[in-house]
């Protein structure tokens, strides 16, 4: 940024003790400050954020996210725990800052050097779900819609008349036919609205199709088909995150959608062991995810991911398993986002959100407004304040 010559000589006979290399260091330097603000407030240049990575762990209380494993529950009654020293070798520590590392080191990693996460009673911090109900569908509605719909009261396979952020987007020139779902349960389709959204979703045990390699297609066919399925409405997310990986590197969308579900549904039959060994898995996946999304160019350094889940749960002996209006606690929930211009803030102290931000957050990081769809809408999480 140059102050011209006629500029400099209008101001010289105002001011004729300033030189032109005085006003011109003044001009760099107010050109500087005005980049500090941007970047304030997320405006930063090199910030550009050109693809978004949505991840959700159904259930996944907080409790474990920020203090790891609850000792209470690591036990052959309370929490049909078959091993009890061999879980409590792995997950148990005495602090709860190292217990949560050994549950989820990669996600403790990320926040740590370059991401956020918000839903911290211990900092004076809560995110909550504004929907009554405090279950799976009416808390997704939410979290892609950014409000909720007093009208949703089910989990039924009804196909939603709301537009959620994904179909939003979906609809734009420059993200037509590049956003996708891979979902765990069997319901998404309908949460979603494939039909009527045109957004490719991969659902509960829809067959995979979309491979780098066919090989690898057939051999993951073949190990579904002979696997016995624990629950008929829920898939392993072993396969759903491999779908979601090779339909990432073969289609490459824009938008990319991993909804991830054993955490809930080990909780619901009380398996407090597998709901942890699942919550650890699924820290694997999304940091391999990370990865791969950095050793592809489209990506690199040009991608947002944003973390969070459905609903809270319970607490105590029985109220752990389960969550609805009726059990204290169901409400509670946590979001996490990391990415480019994203200051490392880790744990976010004395904000409170709700889960509408999510979809908020999400058409925010892409540069767009989903007030614009519905201005019931929640804001966007305040990432860098």
């Amino acid at each position: 940024m140059t102050v011209t010559e006629s500029q400099n000589s209008r101001l010289l006979m105002q001011f004729p003790a300033i030189n032109t290399r005085t006003l011109n260091r003044i001009a760099v330097g107010c050109l500087f400050l005005l980049l500090s603000i941007f970047a304030e407030h997320g405006l930063a240049q090199d910030a550009t954020i050109d693809n978004v990575i949505l991840v959700t762990l159904d259930g996944l209380r907080w409790q474990e996210l920020f203090s790891g494993a609850e000792s209470k529950l690591i036990d052959k009654d309370i929490g049909k725990v078959r091993d009890v020293g061999g879980i409590r070798k792995k997950f148990w520590h005495k602090d709860p800052v190292q217990r949560r590392k050994l549950l989820m080191p990669r996600f403790w990693q990320m926040i740590e050097n370059e991401g956020q996460v918000f839903g911290s009673p211990d900092h004076d911090s809560t995110t909550s779900v504004k929907n009554k109900l405090h279950f799976s569908y009416p808390g997704y509605n939410e979290l892609l819609c950014g409000c909720p719909d007093p009208k949703i009261i089910s989990n039924s396979k009804t196909y939603n008349k709301n537009v959620t952020v994904l179909e939003w987007l979906n609809q734009m020139p420059e993200f037509k036919d590049r956003v996708a779902a891979f979902c765990s349960w069997d319901v998404f389709p309908f949460i979603i609205n494939d039909k009527r959204s045109g957004v490719y979703v991969n659902a509960g045990w829809q067959r995979l199709e979309i491979f780098e390699n066919d090989a690898a297609l057939k051999s993951y066919s073949m190990m579904e088909s002979q696997l016995p399925r624990y629950w008929n409405n829920v898939r392993y997310d072993a396969f759903t995150y491999r779908g979601a990986v090779e339909y990432l590197k073969v289609i490459k969308p824009r938008v990319l959608y991993l909804a991830l579900g054993e955490t809930d549904d080990w909780a619901h039959d009380g398996r407090y062991d597998l709901y942890l060994e699942s919550a650890k898995v699924n820290d694997q996946m999304i940091s391999d995810l990370w990865d791969l999304v950095q050793s592809i160019p489209q990506y690199k350094n040009k991608t947002a991911m944003v973390i969070s889940t459905d609903h809270g749960r319970g607490d105590g002996r029985e109220g752990w398993k389960n969550h609805n209006f009726g059990i204290a606690g169901s409400d509670k929930i946590w979001i996490a986002v990391r990415g480019p211009g994203i200051k490392a803030m880790g744990i976010r102290s004395n904000v409170n959100c709700s889960q509408g931000q999510v979809a908020s957050t999400v058409a925010w990081l892409l540069g767009k407004d989903l007030a614009n769809l519905n201005p019931e809408v929640a804001m966007p999480l305040p990432l860098q304040k």
